[in-house]
């Protein structure tokens, strides 16, 4: 009765990658530099090994972490939660997919306005956060939904949950994903549902969906699947993968319910895969360079593992890594491009270094080793490595 669990601390980076430069992210380095800013609290994930991985102020390293410890470079192009979590599952993208630095054209635009029978308002890079403050007012005035997007593959659409229902919202989200196509082929469109009005300020609830695009075949979730093993998704996985090859999906909205799902999840499933995102570091930290959030969303993971380490049954085998960077000591908003941890626990793991490895896909192949599948196309398995 095997499980195989990954833990994805959404943005969690450690430093950039040797192509920083290609993707404005030289001297980032998110884990690094919270340290340094701010004494961690975090006993439970130095005894695993996280101080091992780089230098932490504040943090020292250990000379028996519990865990096998190590870090990942991205290997597919991009930085972003959709190519992260991807090539976690063994998908590798060779081309970026397509950011719109100006807004989308008028062609996509159009159409989805035609689709939707009505206008929108924005079509611009912008924070999510003060967006809706600025355009929020235009917006229950005229019932215009508000596009914006950023440095990743993303199409976001807010509106007001009493101007546009969320479930309304969200039929709108899947007809811009059924225009965005072929060389449009965004990684996500995004539902970002808010509430509030102009005088007291407008607040984003936590009715957020996401619409991926359909992963291509032969990933993790798909050979778990085919070998007749239970899929579970905890958070955005669900939306990331676009629900394919998913057993059954937990609520994982922000990282209290994600860790509460994680643990109620154990409770219900003695083996296959479970999957989890916790989505607080990136989306309410990263993005808003709240370096004392951030911190603080670190120490409280590290106060969860008190209760996840216990629950383990003997045959478990735990990883903890990240998707990519989001410095919140950087002067912008947008995701970095850097390596990921890797802590890797469980009473059949043997500690130790792993080092460097070469893309993200080396854990999905560990994974798909261990629940015994097929292997994936890429990555390169460290299991024998660790079991003891």
């Amino acid at each position: 009765m095997k499980r195989f669990i990954i833990i994805v601390l959404d943005s969690l980076g450690v430093g950039a990658l040797p192509d920083a430069a290609e993707y404005n992210s030289v001297g980032a380095n998110t884990l690094g530099h919270i340290a340094a800013a701010r004494q961690l609290k975090i006993p439970q994930l130095r005894q695993l090994g996280l101080a091992n991985i780089i230098p932490l102020d504040n943090v020292p390293s250990i000379n028996a972490p519990l865990a096998a410890y190590g870090k990942m470079a991205a290997r597919s192009a991009g930085m972003d939660t959709t190519s992260g979590h991807w090539e976690i599952s063994g998908i590798l993208l060779e081309q970026r997919m397509p950011t719109y630095p100006h807004g989308f054209p008028p062609e996509i635009i159009k159409a989805f306005e035609t689709a939707i029978g009505r206008e929108v308002l924005g079509n611009c890079v912008a924070s999510g956060t003060e967006i809706i403050q600025r355009l929020g007012p235009e917006h229950v005035r005229t019932g215009k939904p508000i596009v914006y997007t950023s440095a990743d593959s993303v199409f976001q659409l807010a509106a007001h949950e009493d101007i546009i229902p969320v479930e309304q919202l969200y039929k709108m989200c899947q007809i811009a994903r059924s225009i965005l196509t072929g060389p449009h082929g965004v990684g996500r469109v995004i539902a970002r549902p808010f509430i509030g009005n102009a005088d007291d300020g407008f607040t984003r609830t936590g009715n957020r969906k996401d619409f991926s695009l359909q992963p291509p075949p032969g990933n993790l979730l798909e050979q778990v699947a085919k070998k007749g093993l239970p899929v579970i998704s905890v958070g955005k996985i669900y939306d990331i993968f676009a629900g394919s090859h998913i057993t059954k999906a937990y609520e994982g909205h922000n990282n209290a319910q994600s860790a509460a799902s994680v643990l109620q999840a154990l409770q219900e499933n003695d083996h296959g895969l479970i999957f989890a995102n916790f989505v607080d570091f990136d989306m309410l930290y990263g993005h808003r360079n709240d370096l004392p959030g951030y911190a603080a969303a670190i120490e409280h993971f590290d106060e969860f593992l008190v209760q996840l380490l216990p629950a383990l049954a003997s045959d478990d085998i735990l990883a903890i890594c990240a998707d990519h960077g989001n410095d919140p000591s950087t002067p912008g908003t947008d995701h970095n491009r850097e390596y990921v941890p890797l802590l890797v626990y469980g009473a059949k793991v043997a500690p130790g270094n792993l080092g460097i490895r070469t893309t993200f896909a080396d854990l999905g192949q560990t994974a798909a080793a261990y629940l015994e599948t097929e292997p994936l196309a890429a990555g390169e398995s460290f299991l024998t490595e660790i079991l003891i």
